[in-house]
This record gives C-alpha cells, structure tokens and sequence, in this order.
C-alpha cells in the first residue's frame, strides 16, 4: 500500500510567547489571481480510499480500515482508525469484528467505492461550504488502480449531483516511475474528467495538484529538475498547477531539499503542508509569525496563490480543543491574505484529522476500542461540528462576516 503523506511528520515548531508585534499582518498585495474554483474558496482533500470485504471493490479487501486488509478491523487488527465515523447517514456499513457501539448499535463502517457514501459526502460538503474537493491520487499502476479509478468516476457523479467543484490532486509519495506515469496517467485517463461540468477551474484552466515534490525523505526522491519538468508539462498542457509542498519550502529546513526554490516558484499555487506541524494555536501563531507571513509575501512577489493547510486536529491525540485549535488557524491564514484555504482533510479517519461527521461522544464508538469521541476534552460537540467551523472559517475567507479572532461556531 505504500507510506502516505499521511504519515510524514513534519518536525514541530516550538511555540514560544508571542508579543503584540509578532503577529502581525502580511502587507497588503494584489492577488495573483481573481476569484475561481480554488482561489477565494475552501479546498477540503478528499482520499476516497476506504474500501471492505463484500462491496464489491476490486482490491477486496479492508482498504486503509485496518492494518490487515485481508481481516475485519478489530480491536487486535487496529492501526488505521484514530476517529470513529457517525454512520447514521449511511444505508450501507458493513460489519466490522469490534463490538457493538456504546449506545448498542452494530460497528459498521462506509465503503468509498459505495456511489452512496460518496454522494454522502458530496452532500455534506454541499450544505456545510466546502467549494470543492481535491481528489486524492496515488501512484494508479498497481493493485489499488482499478478500485482508484472507478472511485473517481463517483466522485465525478456525487460533484455533479451536488454542485461541488473537484480536481485530481497527485500524491506522488512512493510512485517509483512518477516522472513518466503521472504524464501518462493524466493523457490516458485523469485529463477527460476535465471535460465535467464540476471539473475545477482557475484562471480558465483545469486545477491539477501536485503533492510531494521537494520533501526531504526517501519517499520523494526526485530532484528539483525532474519535478520542474512536471510542473511545467502539466502547464504546458494548459493546466493551472498546485503544489502540496513541504512547510519550510521558503525557509529551509529539515523537512525540504535544497535547490528547489525555482521550482517551488513554478507553480501557479503553493500549500505548505501542516499536519504534524502544529498541534494547539500558540502552535498556529508561532507558524504564523515565523512561516505564513513571508510566505505569502513571497508569493505576492512572485505571482503565485497561497492557499495555507487548516486542519482540525487529530482526535485521538487530543489536538482539537473544541474547535478552538482549527479556528485559530482560520484566523491567521485569514488575516495573512491567503488566496485560499486547504482543509487537511474531509475523510481522513486513519489519521483522525477528518471534518466528517464523526461520533460526538463515547455512546457512538465501539465498546471496549478506546476510540475517543468529539468531546474528549470534557465539551460536547455535534458530529457536524467541524463541517460547522468549516462553513464559518470560509465565510470569514470571503469576507461575508468580519475577521474574529473569537470562534463564532458552536460545538452543539
């Protein structure tokens, strides 16, 4: 299955005490584009990437549920579940081997290959403001192609059915033959879904991502003249290019490799990566100061759109704080100028960092998992709870309500 981005922990920041005049607010500069699909909206990453045993996905098995994709997730099967999902919504879950939730319910668990579940959450991006959804697309040549594929036909669907915009956002972790494939990839197969009515655009132009050039692990091997050449293909075939670049991308550091500042600057977007950067919003302030503000000047300087990661925390660390570490967020990349924002992520159960409708408290996990609610900190919260603050937090990014420091969401 290969390690995802997921799994790449960028080295925290220490949050040190931060004085009145270190927060301060990038100079204002005129946009490197006007509003479209991407800039001046929410973009939520969306993996599509669960699948089970009986729904009929070719890779048949228990796809990012469980450790062992061949067995039931279980309590002794259990690396991949950080977050239980509210699967009231659902008319499809199939059986898992924990126990009965709390409240006696069975513990079932969505497939994304299910047209259901996907327009299930189309919907929900829908209702709560998510503007459009990036698609996430690993190397497709082996065995989870096919099942990758047929979920991007559903997703086409659910963002047609809902009036959701989405694009194909690579993730090029591990993809040994990236340089070649994602070339061949996009001619083949990605490149006609820019015919949908949904498919998004900016500047005129289909938005493709583009995650992972420029980290430092083995997992992204690539140097700087092979990803430019990428990025300028894509370009040259008329696409508008963002980049999933690592958080010290300007800055240097242990996460990025050096001789990539030319090719960061190809891009027509950047969005430093967060997760596992910060994790409370003295965390948020210290990147704020330190990171966004010179990186958004950067980009003002050189033309590009910067659309900063929010992310709402990992539950089962304990990060969220009832919503008070994703609002921080929302108001320093807010206040920074940011074209855009990046919500890592909608579905992202493995890692916990999910705005999905998740279960609000103990009653909704299964007995005996130790899986955490949303009221771990002692404050009850809905399962919508961080569609909720998504809605808001893209309400302040567009300016139909005022720039708050103070959380207007909430939890119930």
């Amino acid at each position: 299955m290969g390690v995802s981005r997921r799994t790449f922990l960028a080295s925290a920041l220490a949050a040190g005490a931060l004085g009145p005049t270190a927060l301060r607010t990038a100079s204002a500069s005129p946009l490197a584009s006007g509003p479209g699909d991407v800039v001046g909206k929410i973009t939520v990453g969306y993996q599509g990437w669960y699948a089970c045993i009986g729904d009929g996905a070719p890779i048949n098995t228990w796809w990012h549920w469980s450790q062992n994709g061949g067995q039931q997730p279980s309590p002794t099967n259990n690396n991949n579940i950080k977050a239980w999902p509210d699967m009231r919504e659902f008319s499809k879950g199939y059986q898992t081997g924990y126990s009965n939730l709390n409240n006696g319910n069975p513990a079932t668990l969505f497939s994304s290959y299910d047209q259901q579940t996907v327009d299930t959450h189309f919907a929900w991006m829908s209702s709560y403001g998510c503007d459009t959804a990036a698609l996430q697309r690993f190397n497709p040549n082996g065995s989870e192609g096919p099942t990758r594929d047929a979920v991007t036909a559903k997703v086409r669907s659910a963002a047609e059915s809902h009036g959701v915009k989405f694009y194909i956002m690579y993730d090029v972790t591990g993809w040994t033959n990236m340089q070649s494939e994602i070339k061949a990839d996009w001619t083949n197969k990605m490149r006609a879904y820019t015919a949908s009515s949904m498919y998004a655009k900016q500047n005129g132009k289909p938005v493709v991502g583009i995650w992972g050039f420029g980290f430092s692990d083995g997992n992204h091997p690539w140097d700087a003249g092979t990803c430019l050449d990428v990025i300028n293909w894509f370009k040259g075939q008329g696409c508008y290019v963002m980049g999933g670049v690592p958080r010290e991308w300007r800055v240097g550091g242990a996460g990025t490799r050096t001789g990539f500042i030319d090719t960061y600057h190809a891009f027509n977007m950047i969005s430093p990566w967060m997760v596992g950067a910060i994790s409370n919003a003295a965390g948020s302030d210290n990147v704020y100061t330190t990171i966004n503000v010179g990186d958004q000047a950067d980009c003002n300087s050189h033309g590009i759109d910067y659309q900063p990661c929010v992310l709402p925390g990992d539950v089962s660390g304990r990060q969220r704080a009832h919503g008070d570490f994703m609002w921080r967020q929302f108001y320093n990349m807010v206040r920074v100028g940011a074209q855009g924002i990046y919500i890592s992520m909608f579905d992202e159960f493995t890692e916990g960092n999910q705005i999905a409708k998740t279960a609000p408290d103990s009653s909704w996990v299964p007995a005996g998992s130790g899986l955490l609610g949303l009221d771990e900190d002692g404050t009850w919260c809905s399962s919508d709870y961080y569609l909720r603050l998504t809605a808001d937090g893209g309400r302040m990014l567009k300016k139909q309500i005022a720039l708050t420091a103070t959380r207007p969401t909430s939890p119930s």
